[in-house]
């Protein structure tokens, strides 16, 4: 048994990296326990030292003293205690050494689970020191498995889980595949520490910012804020505690290389680099380019933030199926209302309204007539004669007889003559 145990304990102590002190502890814990399931020595308030030079195994139980036995592994017959100490009396204790055969016979068998349950726990709790205070940081792995969606990545001497909510749903992960990832938490629950990686959660992105970029790293540059929509955009606000200091282009790098490289982790996923502002309209402009904002109104109370934006921008501005104009929201904290600058539509419709009206007054022509002039795009009397518009015209403008299309100009010609002579 000797020898298996020292193979065992220069295994786990290379590989897992486990103390020896911790493993011996952890195997004498499970003997003493296994010693109790079908061990036919002593067992009483036993106690087992391992060397861990030698692995050899020594195991000392107190044994009660009784004028008759009726536990075998507890006690023992008053004549054969006497035989080692003439003056014991029942009832007090005596140590025995146990055979170290016997304990070969457990940790061949029963023991040999315990041993290795305990290890595992062991091994757990070493996990769970080593990766508390590593919240936050990035890590590499490999994929190894597939739980359900869930993936596992090996990372060397530890495994970690990346559930699928963490997951970004635009990539694909095969086993074999390396992987960075962002450690979201290391929870120690009933099973034990469990490391939780992402990739879809902002603070990836941000991390990945302070490694690429040393102006945000020594603090010359600061990251105000980060809104993601995983695998899709991302909007990143910054600002520099130094005036002679570009945080954007600090953040984009010569020739772009420092987003590339950032970009290029993502798979290629969008990112906007944003010049952050303690003035939410200037903060908001920022946030929603390229959109060109036309009016922007501030509701401080309600937190909201009201965008007019001329109609060929009102795409741009909202964004697909609305990212950019949520995103925005997330990065800037205000809620945001966008829509269409109106006052064109409005401005056209008087001027229809208007030149209407002025057919019937001055045409006597009725409502509908007079409206489909308009949606013809004629605006006035003058045009029906400047803009050479023949009876043959009107008919087949306004469906009404010859006859009524050649009254309709000659009253147009009767005006036009009237505003000349005038």
């Amino acid at each position: 048994m000797s020898n298996e145990l020292l193979t065992m304990l220069e295994y786990l102590e290379r590989e897992r990296g486990i103390q020896r002190e911790a493993l011996l502890q952890a195997m004498q814990e499970a003997i003493i326990k296994a010693a109790g399931k079908g061990f036919g020595g002593y067992t009483r308030e036993l106690r087992v030292e391992i060397s861990p030079k030698t692995g050899k195994i020594r195991g000392v139980a107190n044994v009660l003293v009784v004028e008759k036995v009726t536990n075998p592994q507890e006690e023992m017959l008053l004549a054969r205690a006497r035989v080692s100490n003439p003056s014991i009396q029942p009832g007090d204790t005596i140590e025995v050494e146990v055979e170290p055969a016997a304990f070969g016979r457990i940790a061949a068998g029963v023991a040999r689970n315990a041993i290795m349950s305990s290890i595992r726990r062991v091994e757990k709790e070493r996990i769970y020191e080593e990766f508390k205070d590593r919240a936050g940081d990035i890590v590499n792995g490999t994929v190894r498995r597939f739980i359900k969606s869930d993936v596992i990545i090996d990372l060397g001497k530890f495994e970690a889980v990346m559930p699928a909510r963490e997951r970004v749903v635009t990539e694909d992960y095969n086993v074999g595949d390396r992987l960075r990832a962002y450690v979201v938490a290391v929870e120690n629950g009933k099973d034990g520490p469990q490391i939780i990686l992402s990739r879809s959660h902002p603070n990836f992105v941000r991390k990945l910012f302070q490694l690429e970029v040393s102006e945000i790293a020594d603090g010359t540059v600061q990251l105000k804020g980060v809104a993601r929509e995983a695998g899709i955009r991302t909007k990143v606000a910054v600002a520099s505690a130094d005036s002679k200091v570009d945080p954007v282009g600090a953040c984009v790098g010569m020739r772009g290389a420092r987003v590339k490289n950032i970009v290029r982790e993502l798979n290629n996923e969008k990112v906007d680099i944003i010049k952050w502002s303690a003035d939410p309209k200037e903060f908001v402009v920022e946030a929603l380019k390229p959109a060109k904002i036309k009016l922007i109104e501030i509701d401080e109370a309600g937190r909201r933030v009201r965008v007019t934006v001329d109609e060929d921008q009102l795409s741009i501005a909202i964004g697909k199926k609305g990212q950019n104009a949520r995103l925005t929201a997330k990065l800037t904290g205000w809620e945001v209302d966008i829509e269409k600058d109106a006052s064109k539509e409005q401005a056209f419709e008087s001027q229809k309204t208007s030149a209407a009206e002025a057919f019937k007054q001055q045409l006597g022509l009725d409502d509908d007539t007079a409206a489909k002039l308009v949606q013809n795009g004629i605006t006035s009397p003058e045009e029906l004669l400047t803009g050479g518009v023949e009876a043959e015209d009107l008919v087949e403008m306004l469906g009404v007889e010859e006859t009524r299309a050649a009254e309709i100009l000659a009253r147009a010609k009767e005006i036009h003559g009237a505003t000349s002579d005038s």
